[in-house]
């Protein structure tokens, strides 16, 4: 078993950012880093199944803004490297969530200079930088509320709601040092913003080739492969009723109950496999029992 288990283990992490090193999570000894344990990013981004369906839905929901769409059409390698794209948005959110406060720093610092580079002329003519703050408030909130949903589906549907306010609250500061304005900070306050964005947001050709890259995206093995394919499924059942019709991606309704029990069965066995990611090791790091 213990063969098996380091086996499922070695290609989970071969899918996020800990398979780029660069970041020690267990030094120096006591550094809480940005939120530290008793934080809300540390209760919601310590689960890998939740956050990988949480990552699909987010970049699928980021993609319909023209802006984001074109700084990433223009500037990503994601046609030929999807799986490299994927690990480092991994370790960043890996990184400011967990890592000791100067990788975390580090990465923050690093992303703000690839920022500032990443600016050019979108399909509709208009000038985009990805260091605009509007821009980078929408990333964010795409990210988090994404994040969030998966944590409450597959982990925690019992969180509260002044809990899942506190996440929002706590995870902005990440946003906030990348140079975003105006992050909203509670649930209604991003379900109010994430309204109002509803008439920037277009789908076309070029979002749907993103779409069926991102679908399409290899797996670790051969053996994964359906795997791969229900999570990816599972993050397009996670995005809002709204998001999945303008992308053109409904789903039957027979089909999502079978997604979220095929997710659900295969969650514990991630857990149990999977004991020396990111939040595990800064466990270690604040001298914290495994949980």
């Amino acid at each position: 078993m213990e063969a098996l288990r380091r086996r499922i283990e070695a290609r989970v992490m071969s899918l996020s950012g800990l398979a780029l090193g660069q970041i020690d999570y267990e030094h120096p000894e006591g550094d809480p880093g940005l939120f530290g344990p008793d934080s809300m990013p540390w209760e919601v981004h310590s689960d890998f199944t939740s956050m990988l369906v949480g990552g699909i839905a987010s970049l699928l929901l980021q993609m319909l803004h023209p802006l984001a769409l074109a700084g990433v059409w223009d500037h990503s390698n994601f046609r030929q490297d999807m799986l490299g794209r994927l690990r480092r948005t991994g370790q960043f959110v890996a990184g400011t969530s967990f890592a000791p406060t100067a990788s975390a720093d580090w990465l923050i610092d690093k992303v703000r200079s690839i920022h500032l580079k990443v600016t050019g002329t979108a399909a509709d003519g208009r000038r985009y930088a990805a260091s605009d703050p509007a821009l980078l408030t929408w990333v964010h909130v795409a990210e988090v509320s994404c994040f969030l949903a998966g944590y409450l589906r597959y982990l925690n549907p019992q969180l509260s709601g002044a809990e899942q306010d506190r996440y929002y609250a706590e995870i902005a500061l990440v946003a906030e040092r990348l140079g975003a304005t105006d992050v909203p900070k509670s649930r209604q306050a991003v379900a109010d913003y994430l309204d109002a964005m509803r008439p920037q947001l277009v789908c076309d050709e070029r979002t749907r080739d993103i779409c069926r890259i991102l679908l399409n995206a290899p797996a670790p093995s051969r053996s994964a492969v359906p795997i791969s394919r229900l999570f990816m499924q599972a993050g397009i059942d996670l995005l809002p009723a709204w998001t999945q019709q303008q992308l053109g991606l409904q789903q039957a309704a027979w089909q999502r109950p079978l997604i979220r029990a095929g997710v659900h069965s295969l969650a514990p066995i991630l857990r149990w496999a999977v004991r020396n990611g990111a939040s595990h090791r800064s466990r270690k790091r604040m001298g914290l029992p495994p949980r």
